[in-house]
């Protein structure tokens, strides 16, 4: 049996940075953790580093769609971070979009680009003051 893949909490984001090529089992598993933690702190974005990852097929690349759509569902954001050039090509030539997924080259851009989101969205959903009196 495998280990599970740790999922590390950072304020309200959860990383999860994959260092082994995974199996069908192994995704899975993290699909159900990943859920359940971002119910559980209240997550509003997830990071997925893949830095470590060389090799992609198309089950990889769709548990990352995957996962980026049951976070949207539980209203969390997803970003990919350290992707590297020949997984990108590889994604492309298996006609992955990865819809729904944002990317960036490194962690703290992936941090960044939730961060912003985040408070664009809770600037968004405030009322002003001056509305609030009339």
């Amino acid at each position: 049996m495998s280990e599970r893949i740790p999922i590390l909490r950072i304020r309200q984001v959860l990383l999860v940075s994959i260092q082994t090529d995974l199996d069908d089992q192994d995704v899975l598993q993290l699909q159900d953790d990943l859920a359940a933690a971002v119910v559980d702190c209240g997550a509003h974005g997830v990071v997925i580093d893949i830095t470590a990852v060389e090799i992609v097929d198309s089950f990889v690349g769709r548990m990352l769609a995957t996962i980026a759509s049951l976070s949207r569902l539980l209203d969390a954001q997803t970003v990919v971070v350290g992707m590297r050039p020949a997984v990108a090509i590889t994604l492309v030539e298996l006609g992955l979009s990865l819809g729904g997924v944002r990317t960036a080259l490194s962690l703290d851009k992936g941090l960044r680009i939730l961060e912003e989101a985040h408070d664009r969205h809770a600037f968004e959903g405030t009322v002003p003051d001056a509305a609030a009196d009339a």
